[in-house]
């Protein structure tokens, strides 16, 4: 977190936190939902202006409930993630990085949802990968050690079993079968942060 952060939220400890106007969409983009965004449940216009991501990447953190959220100088803005709080891009060098550039290393866990998304999981962070790049990741999953074809990988979704694996930096990574709505659950996390009672 920025220092010129820590020291806004020290001399305006009570400002309170702001929800519905910041999201993270599927492709690892942040969208601006103003309020006619927010009526028309709408996802937003993406944010491009490359210092206001920097900054919102370099302020990006969760609180105690699982929910993310940006820290803009004094006051807590919530995302709202339409899938999990980071996306995932295949990497020529490090095979995967986040959506804020940052390489996504120690993969220790795969899921495969019932859609066919790809979700890599490591110790700080858990990560769908950008649809986009599905394609490329293909090739690298193996039944039982032997490359899959496409009927093979539809019929393993039906009847998953523990057979499934994806090759990453000469690694064979298991793979489990996830339904997507038990994400956020699985990996306590929050998609839609709400106000509770007693917090502002």
């Amino acid at each position: 977190m920025d220092e010129i952060v820590k020291q806004a939220m020290a001399k305006w400890p009570s400002v309170p936190h702001c929800y519905g106007w910041l999201a993270l969409d599927a492709r690892g983009a942040f969208r601006m939902r103003d309020e006619a965004a927010q009526r028309a449940n709408s996802p937003g216009d993406i944010i491009r202006h490359t210092s206001l991501l920097n900054f919102i990447y370099r302020n990006y953190a969760r609180d105690e409930r699982g929910a993310w959220f940006f820290q803009n100088g004094p006051q807590r803005v919530y995302v709202e993630l339409e899938t999990t709080p980071f996306i995932a891009r295949t990497d020529p060098s490090h095979q995967f990085v986040l959506h804020d550039g940052e390489a996504m290393s120690d993969i220790d866990e795969i899921c495969l949802t019932e859609h066919g998304q790809l979700v890599l999981i490591n110790s700080r962070q858990i990560a769908m990968l950008d649809d986009r790049d599905l394609a490329q990741c293909l090739p690298l999953l193996k039944l039982h050690g032997q490359s899959i074809h496409d009927d093979q990988l539809m019929h393993w979704l039906a009847s998953p079993t523990n057979d499934l694996s994806l090759r990453i930096l000469q690694r064979d990574v298991p793979v489990r079968w996830i339904q997507s709505d038990r994400l956020a659950s699985s990996f306590g996390f929050l998609r839609k942060p709400v106000v509770l009672d007693g917090l502002n």
